[in-house]
Order: C-alpha cells, then sequence, then structure tokens
C-alpha cells in the first residue's frame, strides 16, 4: 500500500478501454462467417465456383478496406468521449451484420439465402449498411482533421481532410444507389447498382495514391 501511495499519480494505472480488441475480433469473425459461407457452398459446375470465390472476394475486400481505413483511424483517436464509444458501437453493429445481409443478395453466380426476398430490397439494405459504415469513417477522420485537437502533426492534415472527403463520396455512392432507377438500369446483365458499388474500389484507391505522395513529399521535406 505504501509503494503505490507513494507513486507519482500519473504513473498509477488506469483502466484503459478494451475497445480495440472487441473490434479486431468482430472484423474476424464477419470475415470468418463469409469463408464458412464460400465452404458450405455446393457449386455445380466450374463457372459457379469460380463465381462464389468472385462473389466472396468482393465482400471481403470490402471489409478489409474498411479495417484498413478503422485501424488506421483508432491508432490516433481517442475512444474515451461518448460520441466516438456510441459511434464505435453503432459500427461494430454494423460490420457484424455485414456477413448476414451480403448473404442475402444474388449476384447471378449463386443463389440467395431468402430467394422469396426481393433482391431489389435486399441490396438496398445492405447499401444502407455499408453506406453507414463509411459515414461513421468519415465522422472519425473529421474528429482528426479538427487542428484544435492537436491529434495528428499539421503536416497530415491536407491528406486526412482528403481521406475524409473521399469517405463521404463512398458513403454517398452506397447511399444514392439505394435509388430504385439504379437497380432498374441495367449495364449487360449487371444492375447499375451493383457497378456503383465497384466504383468505389477506385475511390479508395485514390486515397491510397494520395497517402503514399504525401510520404514522399514528407521525405523530400527531411
Amino acid at each position: 500500500m505504501s509503494e503505490i501511495k507513494s507513486r507519482p499519480e500519473d504513473t498509477i494505472q488506469r483502466p484503459r478501454p478494451r475497445i480495440q480488441s472487441l473490434s479486431d475480433l468482430i472484423f474476424g469473425l464477419a470475415l470468418s462467417i463469409g469463408a464458412l459461407n464460400l465452404i458450405t457452398s455446393k457449386p455445380a459446375d466450374t463457372a459457379a465456383l469460380f463465381g462464389s470465390i468472385a462473389t466472396f472476394g468482393f465482400s471481403f475486400l470490402i471489409l478489409i478496406f474498411v479495417w484498413f481505413r478503422y485501424t488506421e483511424i483508432m491508432s490516433v483517436l481517442p475512444v474515451e468521449t461518448t460520441k466516438t464509444r456510441a459511434l464505435n458501437t453503432i459500427m461494430l453493429f454494423l460490420v457484424a451484420i455485414e456477413p448476414y445481409l451480403f448473404n442475402q443478395i444474388s449476384f447471378g453466380f449463386t443463389a440467395a439465402v431468402s430467394p422469396t426476398l426481393p433482391q431489389i430490397d435486399a441490396s438496398a439494405t445492405y447499401a444502407l449498411d455499408l453506406g453507414a459504415i463509411w459515414a461513421i469513417l468519415a465522422a472519425f477522420t473529421h474528429i482528426l482533421t479538427i487542428e484544435e485537437k492537436k491529434l495528428v502533426a499539421p503536416d497530415l492534415i491536407r491528406k486526412y481532410r482528403l481521406m475524409r472527403n473521399l469517405e463521404i463520396v463512398v458513403a454517398a455512392i452506397f447511399f444514392v444507389s439505394i435509388l430504385p432507377q439504379f437497380w432498374d438500369i441495367m449495364i449487360g446483365n449487371t444492375s447499375l447498382r451493383y457497378v456503383l458499388w465497384a466504383l468505389t474500389f477506385f475511390v479508395r484507391r485514390t486515397t491510397n495514391l494520395y497517402g503514399r505522395l504525401v510520404q514522399r513529399r514528407s521525405r523530400n521535406r527531411n
């Protein structure tokens, strides 16, 4: 007891939120559930086999990109505030139900779990889920861009502002794709709604390229 009392106040151990461990677990489970669905599928031919892999790959890439952005943000964003904790909880719930919602969609390669559920409604619900996830990521990134909080180095503020704007664009694409006309318009044999979803990968690629450009500029200045 005397040793504890003699220690300075700032060295006393305090409870730390373990939301990061929970987050990693939920992302891992979401990815694992998608893989289990792939294992249980019984493709009738080679085309169905590669179709199932491509379908799983789409969901995998979406979750892994979200996880990359999430871990980068959370490495510097404090989660002790009520607002941040609430948004984090909502986002983890949306990530947890992503495999279930994705499994309701048929891209033409595999049959949906519920054949009676209209695909226009199933895909719209999935788009709403992903749009909300990216909107929350944009909200987190916006917090990092507030100069008064001093959460990131001043020379990185511009980078995070661009990332926030691109995350807003991704969220907007998913939300806009919910409109019925984007389901009705077909490009080949694919609904325009699915095409819009695919475009989000190119938007995120822009973020990665800009991040590398910023790092090169910083190295050249040093």
